[in-house]
């Protein structure tokens, strides 16, 4: 049952007041005023929650530093993670646009009949048509006034302005035969492709809006490939970070315009996890990812 919210506003010095009443060790109050003005005592206190032995209650010795440090390292992490996931939605949105144009011609997505799940096509194509009416892009304008189809474009038009849910959307709603030839530039199965796009729609979507990342048990999880590399004991399970960077790692490797960034990529992240990982108990556990996390083969 729900109940009146009660918590009153809280000055940025009272905010300090609170956090040192649970404990934390704040030895630079105009640092940490600074900071919890920039950031947000609600996110500030997520950041924290690693550090808890109790509910609101630090473990003794918990520095202000400490926690903010854990909010740079999740900050950095999330930079390396938008990075990748640009650079797989672009090889997608290339593949996908040339794989089914190949198929179907240039319309033939505006055809429920060329993909598997009909009854989703008519909600698909309208939020399409809705994203292109609202493109300012001057190759949209440009094509508004030459061609009669518009709204409607050849789909190497529509995968430009089509935003990555609709992309993802659009893949998990093709022909197996179809599915198949955009997942075999990958080296996935199509059901694992599509679910792990699908995932890292999600993954970008908290980047975006700075969640939380490092500690996250995922919402949305993607489906694992078959095979030892990919189970108990070299993968825990998909539910946190180290099922995302495995995916990605993977994906990345496939796309040969990108092997310098991919290579590049790898050895930023790992540099990330091994200088500044925050100073919580077992922080690696919280990731999914072991002491040798980083001589797992697929990574």
């Amino acid at each position: 049952m729900s109940v009146p919210y009660p918590k009153n506003w809280l000055s940025v010095p009272d905010q300090l007041l609170k956090l040192q009443g649970r404990g934390l060790v704040i030895t630079d109050a105009t640092a940490a005023s600074d900071f919890l003005a920039h950031i947000n005592y609600y996110c500030f206190t997520g950041y924290g929650l690693v550090f808890e032995q109790s509910r609101h209650s630090y473990i003794a010795g918990t520095t202000f530093e400490q926690i903010r440090q854990a909010y740079e390292f999740d900050r950095a992490l999330r930079d390396l993670f938008t990075e990748s996931i640009e650079l797989i939605e672009l090889d997608l949105r290339t593949t996908l646009a040339h794989t089914f144009g190949q198929s179907y011609g240039p319309f033939g997505h505006v055809d429920p009949l060329n993909f598997h799940n009909q009854t989703d096509h008519p909600d698909w194509l309208g939020k399409l048509l809705g994203e292109t009416k609202r493109s300012r892009e001057l190759f949209i304008s440009h094509y508004k006034t030459t061609y009669q189809e518009y709204p409607n474009l050849p789909i190497w038009v529509a995968t430009e302005v089509m935003s990555f849910g609709a992309l993802s959307r659009m893949l998990e709603a093709l022909k197996k035969a179809d599915q198949k030839r955009v997942s075999t530039r990958y080296g996935l199965q199509p059901i694992t492709l599509a679910s792990c796009v699908h995932h890292l729609v999600y993954v970008r979507n908290l980047c975006a809006h700075h969640s939380r990342l490092w500690d996250r048990v995922w919402a949305i999880k993607p489906d694992l490939p078959l095979g030892n590399l990919w189970s108990p004991p070299h993968l825990p399970d998909n539910t946190q970070l180290f099922s995302s960077l495995l995916l990605q790692s993977t994906m990345l490797r496939r796309i040969p315009a990108e092997l310098n960034f991919a290579r590049d990529w790898r050895q930023r992240m790992q540099n990330l996890i091994g200088t500044r990982l925050p100073t919580c108990p077992h922080p690696l556990k919280k990731m999914g990812l072991s002491a040798n996390w980083h001589t797992h083969p697929l990574w």
